[in-house]
């Protein structure tokens, strides 16, 4: 059994769900510089293993890894911190906010031995799950494009404060989950072209940033990924768009995984067209009120976590995996920035000096 010490228990609520349930993981302390967001958990949770200081945390020799859900903009040092600590990292997305410190990052996990693990929480949904394994079990055939997409009514989240605050993306904070998606089928994508905008609802509230985005993407083989993104309109519901999609289409078959509903469409040579569905799962999946926490794709990246450390084996996305795809965002962000230029991701990586 791994432990696990928790930074950040905002979202963090979900990992200490996580960890509490594995028979892999003791959580051995949590940290929240709020006192009153610790004794809200302590209590949630009956578990009063907790500090407002980070440093305790880093100090304890009995932690194997620290788990960060920190506001975004603190991930890097608190990460840095982990690693110089002689502990693994796990981190939610987005990993960085910027490829500053990037090749930092990934030396510092390279000298210290210790994994740095991205918590990218879609790929750990049931139907995207299910997903994997037929496509790793060559069902789909050879793949000729992914097309994933992260839609939602998000006009709500503009009334927070927070959001309006300068340096707020869209890209970052949500579309992260569709871009991910492709870039596990294709992980050599090469090129990018695409456009953003930014509409009325969101200049209303004094924000300036795209809302609607919609990208394409190359790989080496020249296969295409579709990144689609719209977060300030009314949508169509999930029966008619899931929030969250991945399809994939092969030359011996297609499938779409759907995130929120836990239904997966599958259309493979010599099956015919199925659908399968999960719903016996949505409690395990969503603990708390309504779906605002998603504990379930936690445990199960946690456990994949513990798992590849029991192989000695890496796990993904690993630091050099997460920071290429904050790579393919800066791509997207300044082909749209410039009227839809194709920008190649290798020469992001190379202005900064970055191997990964």
């Amino acid at each position: 059994m791994y432990t696990l010490g928790v930074v950040g228990l905002g979202e963090g609520r979900s990992i200490m769900s996580a960890a509490l349930r594995s028979d892999r993981w003791e959580l051995r302390q949590v940290c929240d510089l709020n006192p009153n967001v610790c004794r809200a958990r302590a209590d949630e949770f009956d578990f009063d293993r907790w500090t407002t200081s980070y440093e305790e945390l880093l100090q304890d020799d009995a932690i194997d890894a620290i788990a960060i859900y920190t506001p975004d903009q603190l991930h890097y040092a608190h990460m840095k911190q982990a690693l110089e600590a002689g502990k693994h990292a796990i981190c939610t997305k987005p990993l960085l906010l910027s490829l500053n410190g990037a090749q930092e990052l990934i030396e510092l996990s390279a000298r210290t031995g210790k994994h740095v693990f991205v918590g990218q929480s879609s790929r750990f949904f049931e139907p995207m799950l299910r997903q994997r394994e037929d496509f790793e079990a060559g069902k789909h055939g050879e793949l000729e494009t992914v097309e994933a997409h992260y839609i939602t009514d998000g006009r709500w989240f503009l009334e927070k404060g927070w959001s309006r605050q300068a340096g707020f993306s869209w890209m970052y904070n949500f579309m992260i989950h569709a871009a991910d998606l492709v870039r596990w089928y294709l992980p050599g994508v090469e090129e990018v072209v695409g456009y953003g905008r930014c509409s009325e609802t969101s200049r209303s509230y004094g924000l300036d940033a795209w809302d609607n985005m919609r990208f394409l993407l190359r790989d080496g083989e020249g296969r295409i990924g579709v990144v689609s993104g719209s977060y300030t309109l009314p949508t169509l519901g999930r029966d008619a768009e899931p929030t969250i999609q991945c399809t994939l289409r092969g030359t011996k078959g297609s499938s779409r995984a759907e995130y929120f509903r836990l239904h997966y469409y599958t259309h493979f040579a010599g099956e015919g067209k199925n659908v399968r569905t999960f719903d016996d799962l949505h409690g395990y999946y969503f603990r708390f009120e309504g779906e605002s926490h998603h504990a379930g794709e936690y445990q199960n990246y946690i456990e994949y976590f513990a798992d590849a450390l029991d192989r000695g084996a890496t796990p993904y996305p690993d630091v050099k995996e997460g920071v290429r795809t904050i790579a393919v965002l800066e791509a997207m962000r300044r082909s749209a920035a410039n009227g839809g230029e194709r920008v190649r991701v290798q020469d992001i990586l190379d202005e900064r000096g970055i191997e990964a």
